[in-house]
């Protein structure tokens, strides 16, 4: 979503209509109306925030600035819309068999990487290989998967994929980077990972590696050209310059000093003074991340977390549209279930629970929770009371949160104690062993646009995997696995609604807020959209749109070239 000035909405206007004028003066009256045709060339220069480690998409997980640059460079057999609907990208069409079992790619015809040499199904193969040994480098999630997956290739252009069950995921693990292997083949990923050949990236995008900026020895960029040879649509811009700065504040001082165009991210901090900037256009998208309050509904200690009145009570006691303003200055927004807002997914009809700590007194107290004590009032139900140990990551981040959520249940005379724990420690020593009773928690969803919500709340998951609520709901379980098995993807729109309505009524955890992302690009770049993000790369999924000069073109004569 863009962020429109009405200033500049006036100069539009008053643009348009002076054009107009002028047009119609020099045709003597009414004609052919010309519309812009952007042209190729130009440069566009960006400040990234961070440094450049790695160019190869098996090895950037833990690096945006490397994720940024190799989302240009390389391609996979899909990518997906903002949605997260599958597009086809090396694949020209991919078959998948009624059981859900069988996966026939047909690769694109005349496929180049940026070298010249021809993109094969041998190079989907050995990047594959390069996957399932890659012990120590590859999420062990991804290498246990591609071990039980076997892969063919029939011929160029052909290969086949056979999973041992039906997994309506799978294409999610399909939009990995290519390699090249008639550069990598001799290596194994041990030594590609030391290899001096990812800071002269090879890839099959819309750009390629042109050189590295230095200073002293020191990466202080990246240069990329467009791809002549590129499959799909052919940018437009015909130089991308990235240039590294170490923090948010140096790379939006580096734009008002004119050496930038764009601004990687805009920070909460920054925001107010980029929105006043006239030459920036902002864009705002939802971040891949849920953070909400998990209720572990099995907690000896807690048991009245078993009512669903008293969950629901909590999270009508949350004011989180002042949390958003308070903590974020406004840059979240509010959560209403654990699938992401805006994907085909998302169930727009859902219960929706809004700030009323009134509402909040009320179930507490039908659920036998009064009031009792003056001085220092408690809600009790017979001799229990009702107290709440919030456990959550130790930074200053998440403490002001978890201070906001005590303050506003201590309105509703609900008693919190405040457990920080280590963020790297929190897992293993809280959420794993199930020994909490509330815990703040970021569920990160980067990279995979499938929303399959089953790890975090199938009851199957609730002893030893990702449900540390411990929910167990037969029906909700029932539907996320229905809905893992099928590839009907309108049957799947249908189970993951009625899961996220289930889960609404029932509630085992409370969420808070989608944060959001902003990126800042000079207006005199044209053609920038962006949507809902599940990476901050997928800024530039229209990159080859991006133009910085347009021609006026009209059938009756030529038109000069203009900004």
């Amino acid at each position: 979503m863009k962020k429109y000035r009405w200033q500049l909405t006036i100069l539009f206007i008053t643009g348009l209509v002076v054009g107009a004028l002028l047009f119609f003066e020099r045709r003597g009256g009414l004609g052919e109306v010309s519309a812009p045709k952007p042209v190729e060339g130009g440069v566009y220069t960006e400040a990234l925030i961070g440094n450049i480690q790695r160019l190869n998409p098996l090895l950037d997980d833990n690096n945006s600035v490397d994720r940024d640059i190799d989302s240009l460079i390389y391609s996979g057999l899909v990518k997906f819309d903002s949605q997260g609907y599958p597009q086809n990208d090396l694949a020209e069409s991919i078959g998948i068999s009624q059981d859900g079992i069988l996966y026939n790619i047909v690769l694109r015809k005349d496929l180049k990487w940026h070298d010249g040499e021809p993109l094969t199904s041998a190079d989907v193969l050995f990047t594959i290989e390069l996957m399932r040994a890659g012990t120590g480098y590859i999420p062990d999630d991804v290498i246990a998967l591609w071990k039980e997956i076997n892969v063919q290739a029939f011929d160029d252009l052909n290969l086949q994929i056979k999973l041992p069950e039906s997994f309506a995921p799978f294409l999610d693990y399909l939009a990995f980077g290519v390699l090249p292997r008639h550069i990598y083949g001799q290596m194994d990923l041990a030594q590609i990972v030391s290899s001096s050949l990812n800071l002269q990236p090879v890839g099959s995008g819309p750009y390629q590696f042109s050189e590295l900026l230095t200073d002293n020895g020191t990466i202080t960029g990246i240069k990329l050209s467009a791809f002549p040879g590129y499959y799909g649509q052919k940018p437009f811009l015909q130089e991308i310059i990235f240039e590294l700065y170490q923090e948010a504040e140096s790379a939006y001082q580096a734009y008002k000093d004119g050496y930038v165009q764009g601004i990687a991210e805009i920070p909460s901090n920054l925001l107010p003074d980029a929105l006043g900037n006239t030459d920036l256009s902002i864009y705002t998208g939802r971040l891949p991340r849920i953070s909400l309050v998990m209720l572990n509904v099995n907690d000896p200690e807690a048991l009245f977390l078993q009512d669903v009145d008293v969950r629901k009570a909590l999270l009508l006691a949350i004011d989180r549209s002042g949390l958003i303003a308070e903590v974020f200055n406004g840059q979240a927004v509010i959560a209403d279930s654990v699938i992401l807002p805006e994907t085909w997914a998302y169930n727009n009809s859902i219960p929706r629970f809004t700030y009323d700590p009134e509402q909040a007194k009320l179930l507490l107290k039908q659920a036998g929770y009064v009031v009792t004590g003056e001085l220092n009032p408690v809600r009790k139900k017979d001799d229990d009371e009702l107290k709440i140990v919030l456990t959550y990551p130790e930074d200053a981040l998440h403490e002001k949160i978890a201070k906001s959520i005590a303050s506003d249940w201590a309105k509703v005379q609900v008693e919190v104690v405040l457990d920080p724990v280590p963020g790297d420690l929190i897992v293993d020593e809280k959420l794993n062993p199930r020994a909490f009773q509330a815990a703040l928690v970021d569920i990160n969803l980067s990279q995979t646009p499938d929303p399959d919500p089953y790890p975090f709340w199938d009851m199957g998951q609730a002893s030893n995997g990702q449900n540390y609520t411990q929910w167990s709901n037969r029906t909700a379980s029932d539907t996320l696995e229905q809905a893992r098995v099928t590839t009907d993807l309108s049957e799947r729109i249908r189970l993951y609604h009625n899961f996220q309505v289930i889960f609404a009524n029932d509630l085992p955890a409370l969420p808070l807020y989608y944060p959001v992302y902003n990126y800042a690009v000079d207006v005199g770049i044209q053609g920038v959209t962006m949507g809902p993000l599940f990476d901050t790369s997928d800024r530039f999924a229209t990159i080859t749109q991006w133009y910085l000069t347009a021609r006026r073109e009209s059938g009756a004569a030529d038109a000069p070239e203009g900004n």
